[in-house]
């Protein structure tokens, strides 16, 4: 079974359960045994989509490995991007493939640490191809600020809290209070992140209808996306990002029950969306985030009607069915991030507010180098090594909000 015909399935039950969760008369016997069932059958399909997808993964990389992909070269000529045409070429053949004209305009956009050492300053348009790469792995990057910069020099940021501010009822002919805006700051740096070295074999440098440009991008991007999304989620600010979860105040700690220890109750789920200012709430783009194992958690928690609190989302247009949902929990989207802490004792595992408020900086200056020492010759193969500059910072701590589970 195709995996189209697999999600459209998944989607028409989610629709039912939505519709079954939404009912305004539940019936906590056979409404509940109803949705169960439908949440057998939904695990059921999801199983299924998970092993087509990793199937379709490993035929996509031998489709790669086998010479299957359009050649970047004809790609860039296909589009008339010079940019892109030189990178393919310097990716096949090295510094050789550029004339020193070339050579020179690359020299000017590097750093000047790395001038003499090989390096190739991508162009824009290859940088965001490997940030569209990086977004399919954490979270951070689907629901964050996103701020490119030319430069990496530090950023200082405004910050203000308005939301206990007033104005004030006067008599005629009466002087109005003075009530100065309280402003504070904070820095956004940017941190040197790393791709670590991508072996590429000869026999697919050397084959014309090998897209290298898209291998190595993809490889590249893979790599810095796990790195950069720890680094937004739980970064310390020092050597890497100021994460999230370092970042925001806790809103919710669980009291001292083995019932919240690795898990959650309705209640604390509620006093979580509670401890956020509702001038965010209703700004319509509070999210929870968390880890997945989390979300089979939650998946679980029913209200005092045995009502469920977590309805399905889908992503395929199904007839009769307008548009796409995501997964929700009591009314609002769930985002799933690996890096965020498993529930356990003490954990940090629940995130929930406006992560808009959340600021990822990216400095364009993508670097590539790329390596054929007699290290990777003897094993018959062309390594590349990715730099770029990235930062995180939580530009209002009040606009996210924590969950802590019980201690013990």
């Amino acid at each position: 079974m195709s995996l189209q015909i697999l999600r459209e399935e998944r989607g028409r039950i989610a629709v039912q359960m939505r519709d079954l969760a939404g009912k305004t008369e539940w019936d906590a016997a056979t409404d509940k045994s109803a949705f169960d069932k439908m949440v057998d059958s939904l695990n059921s399909v999801d199983t299924r989509i998970s092993a087509q997808i990793k199937s379709d993964e490993i035929l996509s990389e031998s489709a790669v490995t086998d010479a299957a992909a359009e050649a970047a070269l004809r790609i860039a000529k296909d589009k008339k991007k010079p940019g892109l045409t030189q990178y393919a070429r310097w990716l096949k053949a090295g510094d050789k493939a550029i004339t020193d004209r070339e050579w020179a305009d690359i020299r000017n956009t590097m750093s000047t640490t790395t001038t003499t050492e090989g390096g190739y300053t991508v162009e824009v348009e290859v940088a965001k191809q490997v940030i569209d790469y990086m977004k399919a792995y954490g979270g951070m990057r689907s629901v964050a600020n996103i701020l490119a910069t030319d430069g990496g020099n530090d950023i200082q940021f405004p910050t203000s809290d308005g939301t206990a501010e007033t104005g004030e009822w006067i008599a005629q002919n009466t002087t109005a209070t003075a009530a100065d805006l309280v402003f504070g700051s904070t820095t956004l740096k940017t941190f040197k992140a790393s791709s670590k070295i991508v072996p590429v074999p000869y026999e697919l440098m050397q084959d014309s209808n090998v897209d290298v440009e898209a291998l190595v991008n993809k490889r590249i991007g893979q790599r810095l996306g796990r790195l950069c999304n720890t680094g937004y989620t739980t970064g310390g600010g020092t050597a890497a990002p100021n994460g999230i979860v370092t970042a925001a105040s806790v809103g919710v700690t669980a009291a001292n029950a083995t019932s919240q220890v690795t898990a959650i109750v309705y209640n604390s789920l509620l006093d979580l969306i509670h401890s956020i200012d509702p001038a965010y709430r209703m700004g319509g783009n509070c999210k929870w985030m968390m880890n997945d194992s989390s979300i089979k958690v939650v998946r679980k928690i029913v209200d005092s009607q045995s009502r469920p609190l977590f309805t399905p989302g889908y992503d395929t247009q199904i007839p009769g069915v307008a548009g796409s949902q995501p997964d929700s929990l009591m009314g609002y989207p769930i985002v799933m991030n690996q890096d965020v802490a498993a529930m356990g004792a003490s954990a940090k595992s629940i995130i929930f507010g406006d992560f808009s408020y959340y600021t990822i900086r990216d400095v364009m200056g993508f670097t590539l180098f790329r390596f054929t020492d007699s290290a990777y010759t003897k094993l018959g193969q062309v390594a590349f090594l990715a730099w770029m500059r990235t930062g995180g910072q939580l530009l209002d701590i009040n606009a996210v909000k924590l969950f802590v589970n019980a201690a013990s």
